[in-house]
């Protein structure tokens, strides 16, 4: 089974991500999961992760599992359950960071990789209902801007503070894929959002990562119920094939972009471009 740890070669031993405040959205299973688990190898003394997600039993899961590294590493871990497609949830995630983040910060970095894949199994001509649609776009696009600029204002530009912003993004933000009209549509939107970001906010790090496709909950519900048939058999050969990447693949690649910090801020990075 493969560690959670970063190898050495994905990453040098001596750097790390500071004293930081890292809020990870979606940390409850897969990619969240798995991200929140390295990037606790990589952060300061006095260090807050702010774990966020739905699932209050799963998050608790993963807080469990953080045990070892956060005695060891001197870290403060916080769970917050909740809907970030509610002003509520987001209001509550703003306020517990606040809350968590210890005085001498140095980094608030906030992973926006909450995501869900809508409702593949039908073409863009059958969404006539906008309430649906407003539905999808207020936890995968209202959220993620509405969190970033309440996370941003409550951590103001100041000496000796980084701010980095990470949205977890797709091949589907720049190609369209039949029946996934939903999903396309967020992650584009998203892409533009956070590019808009970096022009408006030049101190603040902002990157569109592309994660790649993993063997995941989500990928499975691709598998089976992705529309178009030929995007479907693409997925299910990939999968045969051993063809998808882990989470940890994935995230070592991302971490690395973090560690660096050498990236165009608002670029789209591809894990395959790199």
């Amino acid at each position: 089974m493969q560690s959670d740890r970063i190898s050495d070669m994905a990453t040098p031993s001596s750097r790390d991500l500071g004293r930081a405040l890292c809020i990870v959205t979606g940390a409850s299973k897969g990619y969240g999961r798995s991200l929140a688990l390295q990037i606790a190898h990589l952060l300061l003394p006095r260090s807050v992760l702010l774990l966020v997600a739905r699932s209050a039993d799963m998050l608790q899961a993963l807080q469990v599992d953080l045990v070892p590294i956060v005695e060891q590493a001197g870290l403060l871990v916080r769970c917050v359950p909740t809907d970030l497609g509610l002003k509520a949830g987001i209001d509550t995630t703003v306020r517990v960071a606040k809350e968590s983040a210890a005085a001498d910060t140095d980094h608030v970095l906030l992973i926006n990789n909450a995501a869900s894949l809508g409702d593949v199994s039908r073409f863009a001509i059958s969404f006539c209902d906008p309430a649906e649609v407003d539905a999808y776009l207020s936890l995968n696009v209202s959220s993620a801007l509405s969190l970033t600029a309440g996370v941003l204002q409550a951590f103001p530009q100041r000496p000796g503070l980084r701010r980095t912003v990470v949205n977890i993004s797709s091949l589907c933000a720049l190609e369209p894929f039949p029946s996934w009209v939903l999903y396309c549509a967020g992650k584009a939107a998203r892409n533009m959002m956070f590019r808009v970001l970096a022009k408006e906010e030049p101190d603040v790090r902002v990157l569109n990562y592309s994660p790649g496709p993993m063997d995941t909950d989500m990928q499975a519900q691709a598998q089976s119920c992705s529309a178009d048939p030929a995007l479907k058999q693409s997925f299910s050969i990939m999968h045969s094939q051993g063809k998808l990447l882990s989470c940890h693949e994935s995230g070592a690649k991302l971490i690395r972009l973090l560690l660096e910090d050498e990236f165009p801020s608002g670029v789209h990075l591809d894990y395959y471009d790199l």
